[in-house]
């Protein structure tokens, strides 16, 4: 499937459909069983012309099993996951268990401080939109290389300031208003996942501004942001491309310098 927005922006990669699925594509990535990854990683690859795909088993971190729409995996996060997202868990890292962690993952004792007490941090977690995937894999890969029986449930372009202004003037253009987009906090596997699906389930859902999260920074260019949709929003701003500002002399000046 071609995109006329990805053309009509001048995307410096494909956009990446995310399509749930109980077949694995032949010669797709994945992660080995018990081994670590990052979801971004992989987004970053389909973007690049492969396809990736994750099961329950082998979907990178516990982070990236909630982000992809495994469950609340969070449950098993060792010391507690608002305590890693804020100021750690001294007391665990006191224990065995806690003590062989620290070895391995010493960060994990001083926590990320992305939210100030883990009281704050809990009030994040409990409210993610959790997602139980109905089929055995989610699979990342390039719009173009869709297949006719296939339909994806999510779309993510990979995109710089000047076109992620385009993709939010086309998010609004044939809308009341002017909120058709939103940037929450979020990990950067919730924004391009678990945050568009719950969008999906409105009459009018939002496009999801992400990749703020500094943790998946390291997986991506400087200038690089996400904006994800919806299938349904998908089509909906694929079809106004033609009549909108996007054929206009204003925006054509932006583009060319992308």
């Amino acid at each position: 499937m071609k995109s006329k927005i990805a053309e009509a922006v001048k995307l410096r990669y494909s956009p990446v459909a995310i399509v749930f699925a109980d077949e694995k594509p032949e010669g797709a990535l994945q992660f080995k069983e018990g081994r670590r990854g990052c979801v971004i990683a992989m987004l970053n690859a389909a973007a690049k012309g492969r396809t990736a795909v994750f099961a329950r088993n082998t979907y990178g971190c516990i982070g990236g099993g909630a982000g992809l729409g495994f469950g609340n995996t969070y449950t098993r996060f060792p010391g507690g996951i608002e305590y890693f997202l804020s100021k750690g868990n001294k007391e665990f890292f006191e224990s065995e268990e806690g003590k062989e962690l620290a070895k391995r993952r010493p960060l994990f004792v001083q926590g990320e401080a992305y939210k100030k007490t883990p009281e704050l941090a809990k009030t994040f977690i409990d409210a993610l939109p959790y997602y139980d995937v109905p089929t055995k894999y989610v699979i990342f890969k390039p719009l173009e290389k869709l297949l006719p029986t296939e339909k994806p449930e999510v779309v993510v372009f990979l995109a710089t300031p000047d076109q992620i202004s385009a993709l939010v003037v086309l998010a609004n253009y044939g809308r009341p208003g002017g909120d058709n987009v939103i940037i929450p906090w979020s990990a950067g596997c919730h924004s391009i996942c678990i945050i568009p699906l719950n969008e999906a389930k409105s009459e009018a859902p939002k496009a999801v501004i992400g990749l703020t999260d500094v943790s998946a920074r390291k997986y991506l260019e400087k200038d690089i942001l996400s904006f994800s949709v919806p299938y349904k929003m998908f089509l909906e701003m694929e079809d106004n491309v033609e009549e909108s500002f996007l054929t206009r002399e204003e925006w054509q000046k932006i583009r060319e310098r992308n």
